[in-house]
């Protein structure tokens, strides 16, 4: 999952690190750019990210994120700002921008900080919503992090369709004795 943004002038007031914000200022700021600002987001399923490796599918969220944020402004992006020490430039042969790396570019960066404030939030969708068919592993409280919780309903119920096979603990499981 990744997002871009373009921030709307003036930009959103109170952006940073999604990690560092309450869920409710979260989904407030979530609202304010999605309703202001130009954005794209880009998702990779678990098959993707199982046949590139989670790096390999993390610089593709980015570039597909770039796509629809470059469709939806209608013109090609000058600059990109990625949030890391590394960007998709001559990683993933679908990214097409120039780009630079920040690291902690998610407080340091309002558009980096939107960008992270829209994919967190997407994605706890998804999980919420993949919870009401996997009620077992507790997504909607660990959003599919490797929590105590979901790592007992693995061991107990195994891999649904949503696990990823080289997440270390599924293909554990999955190796013949």
């Amino acid at each position: 999952m990744a997002a871009a943004v373009l921030l709307c002038k003036p930009g959103p007031k109170g952006i940073g690190d999604s990690k560092k914000l309450t869920a409710p200022r979260r989904a407030e700021l979530e609202v304010t750019i999605r309703r202001r600002c130009a954005f794209g987001i880009g998702v990779v399923g678990v098959e993707t990210i199982d046949r590139l490796n989670i790096f390999g599918a993390t610089m593709l969220a980015m570039s597909l994120a770039m796509q629809n944020l470059c469709e939806a402004i209608g013109q090609h992006a000058l600059e990109t700002l990625i949030d890391g020490n590394l960007t998709p430039e001559g990683r993933c042969e679908h990214w097409r921008w120039p780009a630079r790396a920040i690291v902690g570019g998610d407080g340091k960066e309002a558009a980096i900080g939107a960008a992270s404030i829209l994919a967190k939030e997407y994605r706890d969708r998804l999980m919420a919503e993949a919870a009401k068919e996997h009620p077992h592993y507790g997504w909607e409280r660990n959003k599919g992090y490797g929590s105590k919780e979901h790592m007992e309903a693995l061991r107990v119920h195994g891999p649904t369709p949503l696990h990823r096979r080289s997440f270390a603990p599924v293909a554990q499981m999955e190796m013949p004795l």
